[in-house]
């Protein structure tokens, strides 16, 4: 499942981090994946010490000799360099069923090699075709390896050829979405973009896809979207709000469902609506926990103790809603 929005800023790493640590707690085995190069989701997971001995052993004159890489970047060096395929990435054990396979900044590195491998892979060429999938194979690996159920997977903000590659590796897509005008206008952009990578992909590249290299079949299900409430008073919202808010259904139908031209997209297309938790992220983040975890040893006394549970029960309802909305997406594509 990947999160994506074309517009940044709505709160998707926020999504991504919270629901992987709920989804595990439902007594699922969740791999989280950070495919952005900006690293957002694994800032969320590892304080500032532990992340630099992440990427320090990332880099590493050694790190080439190890059988596993640190970070998702390291673990597709080896195609950067010409030297190989990707390597398995071992992913950190975060909390009881809940790992983490690692961003790096280094990653952006990766957006030109994808750019260039894609005229060839849809010609069927190897070598193009082992890097454009290298994320799915990549993720394929590491999920064996903890014997994950769900895969969530972060990725940025925008229709380069890294989250190409990321999102035709899912089998569905949740979307994050701010009640304004540029999350609107990105929701435009999805539908046509998605509709000819599917195309390609289901096409051309599956046609002429080399023998014994592991492959997505570009699903990406659209599981539907979450509203993530503004950071302002309720007084106004209503008000200055209300009008995006009734045109997103709209909005969504037409240009991600029917622009993608998905039969099999889940109805309906809103899951929920997570209010703003602005007072406790600060605390969230300095303490390295979800927001529903937070405790009076970690500043959340009085009210704001309050305020946490209504956070976790938020959250675990979200999450009962997405597993849902998971079975019924591997219902319809056949999988048990």
């Amino acid at each position: 499942m990947a999160l994506f929005n074309n517009k940044g800023g709505v709160g998707k790493t926020m999504l991504a981090y919270h629901l992987a640590h709920m989804l595990a707690r439902s007594g699922k085995r969740v791999l989280a994946l950070d495919l952005d190069p900006q690293a957002n989701l694994t800032s969320y997971f590892l304080p500032e010490d532990r992340l630099e001995e992440v990427w320090a052993r990332s880099s590493a004159p050694e790190a080439s000799g190890r059988p596993e890489a640190a970070t998702v970047a390291e673990a597709v060096q080896p195609i950067l360099d010409g030297l190989g395929d990707v390597r398995p990435v071992q992913p950190l054990e975060m909390a009881d069923d809940l790992w983490l396979a690692p961003g790096d900044l280094l990653l952006s590195g990766f957006e030109d090699q994808l750019s260039k491998a894609w005229s060839d892979t849809i010609l069927g060429k190897p070598g193009p075709v082992r890097t454009t999938t290298a994320f799915y194979r990549l993720m394929q690996e590491a999920g064996r390896a903890v014997e994950a159920d769900i895969a969530i997977i972060d990725v940025g903000p925008n229709l380069g050829a890294i989250n190409r590659a990321a999102l035709l590796a899912s089998e569905t897509l949740l979307i994050p979405l701010a009640a304004d005008l540029f999350s609107l206008q990105g929701l435009r952009n999805l539908g046509p973009t998605f509709r000819e990578w599917r195309a390609t992909w289901r096409g051309p590249v599956t046609d002429n896809m080399p023998p014994n290299i592991e492959y997505p079949r570009g699903e990406m299900t659209p599981l539907g979207y979450v509203i993530m409430q503004p950071g302002v008073r309720l007084d106004r919202p209503v008000k200055a709000y209300q009008r995006w808010l009734d045109r997103i259904p709209v909005e969504f139908q037409q240009h991600v469902v029917q622009g993608m031209a998905s039969e099999d997209a889940l109805t309906p297309h809103e899951i929920a609506t997570i209010r703003n938790y602005r007072s406790l992220m600060p605390l969230a983040h300095d303490a390295h926990k979800p927001m529903f975890d937070l405790k009076p040893a970690d500043g959340a006394i009085g009210s704001t103790q309050q305020y946490v549970g209504t956070c976790r029960a938020d959250f675990r309802k979200l999450s009962e809603d997405i597993l849902a909305r998971l079975r019924t997406a591997a219902e319809l594509h056949g999988d048990r």
